[in-house]
């Protein structure tokens, strides 16, 4: 993957750029979250992006997260296209027991949250993110392989050219180096359902 496609929304100030490896360095207070429950926005995480207007596809992408350590710390898949309308999933750690594999949906300055623990050792996760016109999957896999869905979304804003990637951040006072690789965009791995138009 032609990762010089990619470009900074907030450029980190620690991180590197090889072949097929991205490297970025976490600084504290960095977070995307808008208004739901806890009121606050916050709008500061560092995100990597390319841009496309291809209405079917996937990225899938590997996350290696050894060094987190402090709650909230997370990194992830992502598709930012404004402060107040985007998506993410990733792993955020809890404790030395468990951590949240989820995903945040915002929509028009509002955030949700859709969680599931798993092990506090799992250490690297796959993402899988398809589009289907203006609807979005989301997946997972220990292995590469067996992806398993997260959640399927509407995005109010998703429609025509949009801008999807990667990102890390530590909500709170911690700092951890996330990895990525293996990224790759392929054809649109989540079917038509059934009866429905097949691609365009």
């Amino acid at each position: 993957m032609d990762l010089k496609k990619f470009k900074w929304i907030r450029e980190p100030e620690t991180y590197s750029i090889g072949d097929d490896k991205i490297t970025i360095t976490t600084k504290p207070h960095t977070d995307l979250w808008q208004r739901t429950y806890y009121h606050f926005q916050n709008d500061n995480a560092p995100v990597l992006q390319m841009e496309t207007e291809e209405k079917y596809f996937s990225f899938v992408v590997r996350t290696e997260f050894e060094e987190s350590h402090h709650r909230f710390d997370q990194c992830g898949i992502v598709m930012y296209l404004d402060s107040e309308n985007w998506l993410k999933a990733s792993v955020e750690y809890k404790n030395d027991v468990f951590q949240y594999l989820g995903s945040v949906v915002t929509n028009h300055g509002y955030s949700d949250w859709a969680t599931t623990e798993i092990d506090a050792s799992v250490k690297s996760v796959w993402y899988r993110f398809s589009r289907r016109e203006d609807d979005y999957c989301i997946e997972c896999s220990m292995d590469g392989e067996t992806f398993h869905q997260i959640r399927i979304c509407h995005m109010q804003e998703g429609n025509g050219k949009i801008r999807f990637g990667i990102y890390a951040c530590s909500p709170e006072e911690s700092s951890f180096q996330a990895v990525f690789t293996n990224m790759q965009v392929t054809d649109c791995r989540w079917k038509a359902h059934d009866g429905q138009q097949p691609d365009c």
